[in-house]
């Protein structure tokens, strides 16, 4: 555990959102709890299949949740930025990680809390609770609409599913939503399975139509509500 002051500094916990109901005290108190370290580019903080238990609280820097094929091909399930956490599932319930973690950024400064005190934590506190049931039941539609999606969707269109899960997810301008970073072509088909190049093909064609663009720092939905029709129109459909 470290006791570098920029560690143990009492609202160095004050960024994530799961612990914004509680007082500052009430944090302060947790951040004493956490054992903290930074992590390298690409360097993993949560092993696959391993016995650990402790909740990652992302304080600074980005990660990324992923696991690998029996074969070895990487299959990434999401980004998660600075304010969330992961490894909530093994300690509520004990069970080895169901993915690996890595870092994206250099310097990510993550904070571990234990499952019991987590657990103690959550338990104690009617909007923490909340908040994780909204949290797993958002994973679990997801994973849900991920399962459908392979099923019955041809790669194009899980493409475009996949672009609109990121859209709804970056920052909303009226009808254009703004994907910042850029998502990585290699990253979108790990996550839909198919390949780098069938995700360059969908993402060109539909610049070619006008529905997105590519900027410096940042891809551009310019319809969002188009996207959603295109998306909710092929899965009505199969």
């Amino acid at each position: 555990m470290s006791t570098h002051p920029e560690f143990t500094a009492p609202d160095a916990l004050d960024r994530i959102q799961l612990l914004r109901p509680l007082s500052a005290e009430q944090r302060a108190a947790v951040v004493r709890q956490c054992r903290w370290r930074r992590f390298g580019l690409d360097e993993q903080l949560i092993d696959h299949w391993a016995e650990t238990s402790d909740v990652a609280f992302i304080v600074e820097g980005r990660v990324r949740v992923l696991s690998h094929s029996a074969g070895g091909k990487e299959i990434s399930f999401d980004d998660i930025d600075a304010g969330e956490f992961v490894g909530e599932m093994s300690a509520l319930d004990g069970r080895p990680r169901s993915a690996s973690v890595v870092a994206l950024r250099e310097g990510t400064l993550i904070a571990f809390l234990g499952p019991r005190p987590f657990q103690e934590l959550v338990a104690g506190h009617s909007a923490l609770a909340m908040a994780m049931m909204l949290r797993l039941s958002g994973k679990l539609r997801v994973a849900t609409d991920r399962i459908m999606e392979l099923s019955t969707l041809g790669a194009n269109n899980r493409v475009h599913a996949e672009l609109l899960r990121l859209a709804k997810r970056g920052r909303i301008e009226g009808k254009t939503a703004v994907i910042a970073p850029i998502p990585v072509h290699s990253d979108i088909a790990a996550r839909v399975s198919t390949t780098r190049e069938t995700v360059a093909r969908v993402l060109s064609d539909l610049a070619r139509d006008g529905l997105v663009e590519r900027r410096v720092d940042a891809l551009v939905v310019r319809d969002l509500g188009r996207l959603e029709t295109m998306v909710e129109t092929v899965r009505a459909s199969v």
